[in-house]
C-alpha cells in the first residue's frame, strides 16, 4: 500500500503539471473504486482549475479555484496518478482521466480499485474521511510528549498504536518496522509503558525515517512507482521490513518475523527491548 512517503512523493509529482491550467474534461471509465465516483463529477471539474494541493495523512487533496469546492484523492492498495501531455489510449485498469486545456492529463491507475475519487464543496478538514485524523507526524503538533499523553492507560501494542491513524497519520507498516526499530522498541509491547524519554526517541525517529524515505521517492517493493513512473529507492535503506531471517545491521542476530493485524511484523530481539 502507497504510505506517506509514496504519496507525497505523488503529490510533488503531480502539483506542477495540475494546478492554475483550466480543466477541459473529466473522462470516468470505472465509477465502482472504494467508494462509487460521484455522477456529477465531470461537471463538477470542467471549466474549473486547481489552484493548491496538499497531503492529508494519505488523502490527496486538490483544491479548485474561488473556493468552490474540493476533490479528494486517495491511492488504494495499488493506485498510482500519472501526469503527461502525451499519454496512450487508455488500456485496462486505468479508471479515470482529468484532461486539462494545455493537452495535459492526469490519469489514475488502480488494478485492486481500493482507492477513491470524491468531492466536496466544504471545507476538506469537515470531510468525514479527514475530520478524526489524527496529527501530520511532520507537523508541529507531534512529538514524544504527545504521544506519552495518548498511550497512557493503553494496553495496544506500541506498533499497532503508532499505526492508528487517529492518534497520527501516516505511519504505515514499513515505516513502523523501520521507526520501532531505529528506536530500539519491541513492536509488541504495550504503548502505554513505554517512559516519555523512550517516546521522545521514538517521535525523533518516525520524523527521520519518514524524511529520509520521502528523500528517497518512497519504498517499492512490488509496483509502486511515482508519478513520472519511477521506483522509490527507499528499499535500499530498510533496516528490518521485508528482511526476516537476515542479520540485523546493528548487532548480527537473525531478523525475526510475526504477525501483527495481519501484517508483516519484523524486529531484532537483541536490538529492541
Amino acid at each position: 500500500m502507497p504510505e506517506l512517503p509514496e504519496v507525497e512523493t505523488t503529490l510533488r509529482g503531480i502539483s506542477n503539471g495540475i494546478l492554475h491550467k483550466k480543466i477541459k474534461s473529466f473522462d470516468c471509465r470505472d465509477r465502482s473504486l472504494r467508494w462509487p465516483i460521484p455522477k456529477n463529477m465531470s461537471s463538477f471539474l470542467k471549466n474549473e482549475n486547481f489552484e493548491s494541493a496538499y497531503r492529508r495523512g494519505k488523502y490527496i487533496i486538490l483544491n479548485l479555484a474561488n473556493k468552490k469546492g474540493s476533490v479528494l484523492i486517495h491511492l488504494g492498495m495499488s493506485g498510482k496518478l500519472r501526469i503527461s501531455p502525451n499519454l496512450k489510449q487508455p488500456v485496462k485498469h486505468e479508471h479515470w482521466d482529468i484532461n486539462f486545456a494545455d493537452g495535459w492529463t492526469l490519469r489514475y491507475t488502480d488494478i485492486r480499485k481500493f482507492g477513491a475519487l470524491l468531492k466536496t464543496k466544504q471545507d476538506p478538514a469537515n470531510h468525514v474521511l479527514i475530520k478524526n485524523l489524527g496529527p501530520e507526524p511532520l507537523g508541529n503538533g507531534f512529538n514524544g510528549e504527545y504521544l506519552f499523553k495518548k498511550s497512557r492507560k493503553r494496553t495496544l501494542p506500541i506498533k499497532n498504536f503508532i499505526m492508528d491513524s487517529k492518534i497520527v497519520v501516516g505511519v504505515g507498516n514499513i515505516y513502523a518496522n523501520e521507526a520501532l526499530f531505529m528506536a530500539g522498541i519491541r513492536p509488541t509491547r504495550k504503548s502505554g509503558s513505554i517512559s516519555r524519554a523512550k517516546y521522545d526517541l521514538l517521535s525523533r525517529s518516525i520524523v527521520m525515517t519518514l524524511k529520509e524515505a520521502i528523500e528517497a521517492g518512497g519504498t517499492t517493493l512490488r509496483d509502486y512507482t511515482n508519478a513520472k513512473e519511477a521506483p522509490g529507492y527507499f528499499k535500499k535503506e530498510l533496516k528490518v521490513y521485508d528482511r526476516a531471517g537476515e542479520p540485523c545491521l546493528t548487532c548480527g542476530k537473525a531478523l525475526k518475523e510475526i504477525r501483527q493485524s495481519n501484517r508483516q511484523t519484523v524486529y531484532c530481539t537483541n536490538c529492541q527491548s
